[in-house]
């Protein structure tokens, strides 16, 4: 399907983002979803700031840091990330656990892999909070079993009734696709939504996506079909409401 008609349908696909820092054995990639639209005027799309991609080999130590202003989910797929804090708290998060620190009016933390650890590839996704100040806090425990071809919810926004929350209207879902499996997108209300392809590659709605690629849905009729490639994929996907309150102060996620 040509460019013109995915636009139409309100499809905006995004190739690899060239955004990349390295810092020999702690490496990111940067993944902006405001990109995906044209002459948007906003790196993020509404509350969705920025969809870090990290890397990081055994043995990396990032030292204790403060967050500002910013709520940021660690999702895990495969490897491990140790989190260290000042409030005493020290946590593993890895394929079975979700790590949300709403950072608020401020949070210090450190990350580390050790040395007989395998190495990480993750998600840390910057969701832009509804106002300044708020009190800062840390979400961690165990996620539900992931079922084939079937989106699981990760995080939602704050007051819903799940224990991973964040303070904007954001809600995540993953799914993990075997090879020439669907899935509709998940949907809510008059959400837009932002899919990135973490393994694999897939086909949203005719926008065919390889690996580290990503699509902006902005809400125009049915919600596509994410349909697997070949060797099956892992997605996840983010409903955004693009006209919620933000705030532009976060240390990262701005």
């Amino acid at each position: 399907m040509d460019s013109t008609t995915t636009t139409d349908r309100g499809l905006y696909p995004a190739p690899r983002s060239d955004i990349f820092q390295d810092q020999g054995k702690f490496r990111t990639r940067f993944n902006f979803p405001g990109r995906n639209l044209p002459d948007h005027d906003d790196h993020g799309y509404g509350p969705l700031s920025t969809v870090v991609e990290s890397f990081m080999d055994p043995g990396t130590l990032i030292r204790m840091h403060q967050h500002r202003d910013e709520e940021i989910v660690s999702w895990v797929p495969a490897g491990v990330m140790r989190h260290d804090d000042r409030e005493g708290n020290e946590l593993v998060t890895d394929a079975d656990h979700l790590l949300v620190m709403n950072a608020g009016e401020g949070f210090w933390h450190a990350e580390e892999t050790l040395a007989d650890d395998p190495p990480l590839r993750m998600l840390q996704i910057f969701v832009r909070p509804r106002e300044l100040g708020l009190a800062p806090g840390i979400q961690h425990g165990p996620l539900p079993d992931p079922e084939p071809n079937e989106w699981r919810r990760v995080f939602a926004p704050a007051g819903a009734d799940h224990p991973f929350t964040v303070r904007n209207a954001v809600d995540c879902y993953d799914v993990r696709l075997d090879a020439n499996e669907g899935a509709t997108l998940p949907a809510a209300g008059e959400r837009d939504a932002y899919a990135y392809v973490f393994e694999g590659s897939v086909d949203v709605g005719g926008a065919a996506l390889d690996e580290t690629e990503s699509v902006l849905w902005t809400g125009d009729g049915a919600p596509p079909t994410v349909t697997a490639g070949g060797e099956g994929a892992t997605v996840v996907a983010f409903l955004v409401d693009p006209d919620a309150p933000v705030t532009r102060q976060g240390t990262i996620g701005r």
